[in-house]
Order: C-alpha cells, then structure tokens, then sequence
C-alpha cells in the first residue's frame, strides 16, 4: 500500500499544480506572454540553478566512483534507448516537431520529483546512493543528448539550414548542462560550495530559484492545456507508443542489463536493481513542454504525453513493485 499511497499523492500534487495554471489562463489572470516568460525563467535560470546545487548536495567524487556500476548499467540502458527510440521514429515516420518529445519519453524520466520520493518511501534512505547513481545518468542524458535532440526537432528551419551552418553550439550546451558541468567542475575540484559557513546565503539563494522549477512547469503545462482545450488529451499512435516506451521499453532495458551482469559474475545488490527499474519508469519529464516551446516543436503532444504518463504511473509502480519483489 505504501507505493500505491505515495505514487497517489505525488501524482495528486501534479495535478493540482496543472490545475492552477489551467483555471488561471482560462480565467484570464495569466496573458498571452506569461508562458514564454515562464520558458525563458525556468531554462535560463531556475534549471541551472537546480541542477547545479542538487548535483553538489547530493554527490561527493568519493559516492560517483564508489557506485559506478549503477553508472555503466544506467548509460547502458539510455544508449540502447536512444537507438530503440531513433529506430522507431524512422519506422513509424513520427513528424517534425514530435520526434524530439517521443525519443525523450523513452530514455529520460521525471526523477526528481516524482522519482526520488517514491523512491524513499519504497525503499528509505539505503536506497538513496544508487537513486542518486540514476539521477546523475538521467541529468547528463536529459541535457545533452535530449535536449540537443528537441532543438535539432525544430520544425521551423529548414534542412538546408540545418545542413549548412552545422551545429549550434548554443542550443549544444543549454544552461542547464552549463549548470551541470559547472557543478562537476566544483566536485572534481572538491571545492566546499556548499559547507562554507559565510556563502550559505548564496547556497540558499539557488535552492529557492532552483525550487521554482516543478511547480512552473506543471502550471506552464496547465497553461498549455487551457490554450489547446481538454480535447489535446489524447491517446493517438505517437502518444500510445511513447508511453510503451516510458513504461515498458526503458525498464526492460536497464533490467535485462542488470540480469546479463549478474550472469557475468557481477555482484548487484537487490536494492540497487529494485532502485534503476523503478525510476526508469518513472514518468515523462515535466519540462518537456517548456523545451517543445523553445524548438517551436508540437507543445500539445508534448503535454498529452507527459500529462498521460503522469497520471499511469500510479498503476504502473504497482506492476513493477510486484515484477522486482524477486530482486531483493
């Protein structure tokens, strides 16, 4: 029961913060502006900000090197999910604007704010080295290979564009991976950021900024749904195939990872594999919408699948509960 509580009132905390920013557009209060102020706060400040202080909070060097094996399944997993996801793009010829949003709900998950309470409710704090083993793989994945991804999706330039000015270097290395790099930087260096008595006003300045990231994205996500109409919420091909990816696909990779190590002689705790299934399921990132906006790609999919998957994964935590009982 404890999974089905928690996954209930996580999933409960989203909507309600969705419903927000729905009435409040529908009513009038947020303009026609407001969505594209939120995009531009959320990706060039709050989310740097966010990465950059969670990363130093909850990593040393000493926890990367320690429990690096969850490392090598993790990226396993995102490498064979970015080929699966890239496969069926081609084969079901998923349109410009879309592709972007359908490979990043295969590969990268919603860990932090769904992720990482479930995963203290359903295994407590032994499990949080190998949740934070998860985290730094879906952060690298997410803000480099993901979000490169959404902005090469832009469906308003032209191939011939593409093709002729070469890599943005820009859109290469986003603020967030910035935020993330930075942060690798100080751990390396070991740098005390964060235990200096006399820069806590600093530290605590970016975790309120940092803070603002989930609740602006789910009322950003309300926003988007109040402009398209309840009507956007559905279940077509591209959406239907992206959720088998989020919930099926993604799990089953890292899993038959794990099991392929074990039968190599590789030592694997219970824990550590219950924890990797669990939050490669986790849900579609809640700031897959801002980054649809920022590449001019199709934000009512991107909301339907991120709103979607949101709301299943109180069943699906259930079923994959049950199918990992046998790892511990």
């Amino acid at each position: 029961m404890t999974a089905l509580s928690t996954s209930i009132q996580s999933v409960l905390t989203i909507v309600l913060l969705i419903v927000v920013g729905y009435v409040l557009r529908r009513q009038g209060r947020f303009d026609d502006q407001f969505g594209k102020t939120i995009s531009d706060l959320l990706m060039k400040i709050a989310l740097p900000a966010s990465i950059f202080i969670s990363v130093l909070q909850r990593l040393t060097l000493d926890k990367l090197v320690s429990l690096s094996s969850g490392l090598v399944y993790g990226f396993g997993a995102v490498i064979l999910g970015y080929l699966i996801a890239f496969l069926l793009v081609w084969l079901l010829k998923v349109r410009p604007g879309r592709r972007g949003t359908f490979i990043n709900m295969f590969v990268n998950a919603n860990t932090i704010f769904i992720g990482l309470p479930l995963n203290l409710a359903l295994f407590g704090d032994k499990a949080v080295p190998y949740f934070l083993m998860y985290y730094v793989v879906n952060t690298v994945s997410t803000w480099t290979v993901g979000a490169f991804i959404m902005a090469w999706d832009d469906p308003t330039q032209k191939k011939s564009e593409k093709s002729s000015t070469g890599f943005n270097w820009k859109k290469l290395l986003p603020a967030p991976l910035v935020g993330f790099l930075v942060a690798l930087v100080f751990l390396l260096l070991k740098i005390p950021f964060i235990h200096v008595g006399w820069l806590s006003f600093a530290v605590n300045a970016l975790d309120y900024v940092g803070s603002l990231v989930t609740p602006l994205s789910l009322i950003y996500i309300g926003i988007i749904l109040a402009d398209a109409g309840l009507k956007a919420i559905r279940f077509d091909r591209d959406t239907i195939v992206a959720l088998i990816g989020r919930f099926v696909i993604a799990p089953a990779l890292i899993a038959g990872l794990i099991l392929l190590g074990m039968h190599a002689g590789f030592n694997v705790p219970g824990l550590e594999a219950q924890t990797l299934i669990i939050q490669a399921a986790a849900p579609g990132l809640a700031v897959l919408p801002i980054l649809a906006t920022e590449a001019h790609a199709d934000v009512e999919y991107a909301t339907n699948v991120v709103t979607t998957s949101t709301v299943l994964f109180v069943v699906v935590v259930l079923i994959l509960m049950m199918l990992v009982q046998g790892l511990a």
